[in-house]
């Protein structure tokens, strides 16, 4: 399994969650090790813009588009690399992201956040469309580790298996639609439901 490095990423404790269930991983910012795996992790921490500009810049956005649509390499975003996955994020003054997944990744608005704080921080329950998948053996209502002050709407969901969480508003917690699977939260941070996630997506991609 390969974990993208684009220099955004909250490697440590990703890296110690997957080797923990027993993966072999390999970190790389090289284009053609991520071409070809059969699995990819992309995590993220931080600007949508500057993540953006700096998988550009390494031309992992090609990489990445490759392995996933042509090779059906599998393929995790976290956190910010979730949102990646979208359309556009407008942070910063706003950026195309990945396209892989349909819709805009804007901020929560404070306005209307009834005294809750942004950036969301800490553990909530998610609701899953369908206990399969990604989801698979996940509790009903789990509780997973966010922290974010950006989500994802205008979405179309294009037969996706999605979780909700809601925090002022419904948002999209995390998402599978094939082989491309994201996850606002931090699995690595949830516990024994995250540990959960993470191996249903390691054994989907044969990789457990």
């Amino acid at each position: 399994m390969v974990v993208v490095d684009y220099g955004m990423g909250n490697m440590l404790s990703v890296l110690n969650a997957f080797r923990y269930l027993g993966c072999e991983v390999e970190v790389t910012d090289d284009p053609l090790t991520i071409t070809t795996s059969s699995c990819l992790v992309l995590p993220g921490v931080g600007s949508f813009r500057k993540a953006m500009e700096r998988i550009r810049l390494k031309h992992l956005d090609k990489a990445l588009l490759e392995g996933v649509l042509e090779r059906g390499t599998y393929l995790l975003g976290i956190c910010l690399g979730m949102q990646l996955l979208f359309d556009f994020g407008t942070e910063e003054g706003g950026a195309e992201g990945l396209g892989l997944l349909r819709g805009i990744v804007e901020r929560f608005p404070e306005e209307e956040m009834k005294g809750l704080k942004i950036p969301h921080v800490g553990f909530n329950t998610v609701s899953m469309s369908r206990r399969e998948g990604l989801f698979e053996e996940i509790p009903e209502d789990a509780g997973f580790y966010f922290v974010h002050s950006y989500r994802v709407t205008q979405r179309r969901k294009d037969d996706c298996n999605e979780a909700i969480c809601v925090y002022g508003e419904p948002f999209l917690a995390a998402v599978q639609r094939g082989n491309i699977c994201g996850a606002q939260f931090h699995p690595e941070k949830s516990q024994s439901n995250g540990l959960l996630l993470l191996r249903n997506f390691l054994r989907m991609s044969d990789h457990c």
